[in-house]
Parts: structure tokens; C-alpha cells; sequence
């Protein structure tokens, strides 16, 4: 695929759907280097996904069944915003883990919504029977073109900022957002994958040389608990750093990014940070390092009946 004319295709795509998100180089989490953050939980719905789903609807016909979309959060709320940005009805599922803020915010975008026993597999299962039985068109979270293509428009952006690191760190989940960074910089910049002890689908990949099925648990499994890594990712993947990080590590990183920096993130959005405080990543001295956060949907919503 063409790659990088697609994410510039989708930017100008979904431009005036999607907010472009600030970036900041702060010093402190115990280092000794700076680092630079894209801050793209602030994006519409809390995430980076809004950039998926925009630019999904946007460059498809889609049926009048509408929409239907699997996830474990962060995408199910960001399909029913463009959705209804863009007036198409949408069926969403999300297992009983996505928890009750992700929950409450997919309730209140206004999205049909079923709550789904167990992970996010059993979500996509039903999601998956949904677009048989009436012809609904499925938003993968994280495993076509048009939602990779929308993800790598974050990093597009993040160079047009001035984005000056020789290395970013991303969580993963499914793939969806790390594909995109791969498609767009392909090899100008490293790209380090930093996953859960407890839900590592591309590093148990990686290390099988192919996609297999892992276990999903830990306290950032709502958002990063996808059972088996992206065929789109995988194929863009081989070779590149690959870190793991405790439940433990990503709370510390979360404290510190609300308690240094005042932004209030959730598990995954810190993820990526614990690979730095953690040592789980260990830069070279003079190597300048950037961390994506990527989701700001904590639960429980702190400020819930202020």
C-alpha cells in the first residue's frame, strides 16, 4: 500500500471532524532527559480513535443499517460520535470490562449499545454477527486500512508540530495506532511498542513470528486487551523494539502525568511513559525520546456527579 498518501489523503479527509491535539516537552517522571508528549487524549471522545472512525465513515458508502463497531472503549465511543456527527445510526458492543465511565460515555453519545459478558473478542463476535444479519458496516478498532490510515494522520500532524525525537513510544492494543506511526514514518524515526505484562498480543507475536492468541488481564486490558494482534500491524512490524511494562509501572506513570503535568489519563495512556520510568526502555544518552498518550477515559470518572 501506499502508505503515506493515504494518511495524507485522510487528513485532509477528516480535517475539521477531528481536533488537532497540543504537544508539550516537560521535564520530571525521575529522569534526567526531556521528553516530548502529544497529548491525544485530548482528541474528541478521549482518544486517538475518533481519527479511525472519521476517516472510515468518510471515505465509505455507508449502508442505511449504518454502523456497527466492537470495542473495548475508546473506539465504541468514537465510531458513535462520527456517526453521529455525520448521521448515520450505530450499534455498538463492548464487553463488561470496557467499565462503567467508557460505558456511560458511549451511552451518552447516543449509540444503540449492548453491554457483552467477558473480553473484547466476545464483543466482536456479536458485532461481527450484527453486520451479517443487517448489512451494518463493521469500523474495525484496528485492523483496516482506512482506520490504520486515520491513526498515522496523529503522527503526520505531530511532524508538521516540529516533532524532533529520534524515537516515540507507543502503546499497543490491536495495533491499530502503532500501524499508523510504522505507515508514516517508515523507518525515519524507531518506533517502540510498549504493552501490559498481562495483554502483550504483538510482543507474544513477535516472538512466535507470527499472530497468536493471548490472555488479556491487567488494569489497562479495557483498552489494551486485544486477544491477538492486527494482521495490518503484524505485517508492519517485524523487527522493531518491543517492551513490557507492569500494572504496577503504569500506575506510577499515570500518578506522575497527573501529579507533575496535570493531565489525568487513563491505564493505556500511560503506558507508554511507564516504558521510561519503569527502565523498561533504556535511551541511549544522547537519544531523544516521545511518548504518545493516547487515552484519557479514567474510570471512575473523577468528576461523575460533581
Amino acid at each position: 500500500m501506499q502508505w503515506k498518501s493515504d494518511i495524507r489523503a485522510a487528513a485532509e479527509r477528516i480535517a475539521g471532524h477531528v481536533q488537532k491535539t497540543p504537544v508539550m516537552t516537560v521535564n520530571g517522571f525521575g529522569l534526567d532527559f526531556p521528553v516530548e508528549l502529544k497529548l491525544e487524549h485530548t482528541q474528541h471522545t478521549g482518544s486517538f480513535k475518533a481519527r479511525g472512525a472519521f476517516n472510515t465513515l468518510l471515505s465509505s458508502d455507508v449502508p442505511e443499517a449504518g454502523v456497527v463497531a466492537a470495542s473495548g472503549g475508546n473506539h465504541g465511543a468514537a465510531a458513535a460520535y462520527a456517526a453521529r456527527a455525520l448521521g448515520y445510526p450505530a450499534k455498538i458492543f463492548v464487553p463488561e470490562m470496557a467499565g462503567p465511565s467508557k460505558i456511560a460515555l458511549i451511552e451518552g453519545i447516543g449509540a444503540d449499545l449492548t453491554v457483552v459478558p467477558g473480553e473484547y473478542a466476545n464483543a466482536l463476535a456479536l458485532a461481527q454477527a450484527h453486520e451479517t444479519d443487517t448489512g451494518a458496516m463493521q469500523i474495525h478498532a484496528y485492523d483496516a486500512p482506512a482506520t490504520v490510515a486515520g491513526q498515522g494522520t496523529c503522527f503526520a500532524e505531530w511532524d508538521a508540530q516540529g516533532l524532533e525525537a529520534d524515537t516515540v513510544l507507543i502503546a499497543v492494543g490491536g495495533g491499530g495506532l502503532i500501524a499508523g506511526a510504522l505507515a508514516w514514518f517508515q523507518g525515519a524515526r524507531k518506533v517502540v511498542a510498549v504493552e501490559p505484562e498481562t495483554s502483550c498480543a504483538l510482543n507474544a507475536a513477535l516472538n512466535a513470528g507470527e499472530p497468536v492468541d493471548v490472555s488479556v488481564s491487567g488494569v489497562a486490558a479495557n483498552a489494551l486487551g486485544a486477544r491477538r494482534i492486527g494482521d495490518i500491524c503484524f505485517g508492519l512490524a517485524p523487527g522493531m523494539p518491543s517492551v513490557l511494562v507492569s500494572d504496577e509501572a503504569i500506575t506510577q506513570a499515570q500518578q506522575a502525568l497527573w501529579r507533575e503535568h496535570r493531565q489525568l489519563v487513563e491505564p493505556a495512556g500511560a503506558t507508554a511513559l511507564a516504558a521510561l520510568m519503569s527502565g523498561a526502555y533504556d535511551p541511549e544518552p544522547d537519544e531523544r525520546v516521545a511518548v504518545l498518550v493516547c487515552g484519557g477515559n479514567i474510570a471512575p470518572d473523577p468528576l461523575a456527579g460533581a
